[in-house]
């Protein structure tokens, strides 16, 4: 099973830091901190009182994805799934949203 925290068992940086775009040319290496994977492509959704952040992202373990939203007090919470799991979070949505009308 892909397990996207595994590149940091070694001690590695967190990759906490979300973009709005994708990421064109690695960041800069600050504090001797590695790499943790690639930011593919980035998606940002502006919703009330909250800001989402939908990051594709890329680790010597595979694809996999990290959701993470931000209130306006400035907490984050974040999750992270294998892409290969991408259909099944869709599934549920659209069963979810054929649950709001």
């Amino acid at each position: 099973m892909f397990d996207p925290m595994a590149d940091l068992a070694g001690g590695g940086a967190s990759d906490d830091d979300c973009t709005a775009e994708p990421a064109t040319t690695p960041p800069p290496a600050t504090g001797g901190q590695r790499k943790f994977a690639d930011e593919l492509h980035s998606v940002t959704i502006h919703a009330q009182q909250r800001t989402f952040y939908i990051d594709l992202k890329q680790s010597s373990n595979g694809k996999f994805f990290k959701m993470s939203e931000k209130s306006r007090g400035g907490q984050k919470t974040t999750i992270m799934f294998d892409a290969e799991d991408l259909d099944k979070f869709i599934d549920a949505f659209t069963e979810m949203k054929g649950h709001l009308q």
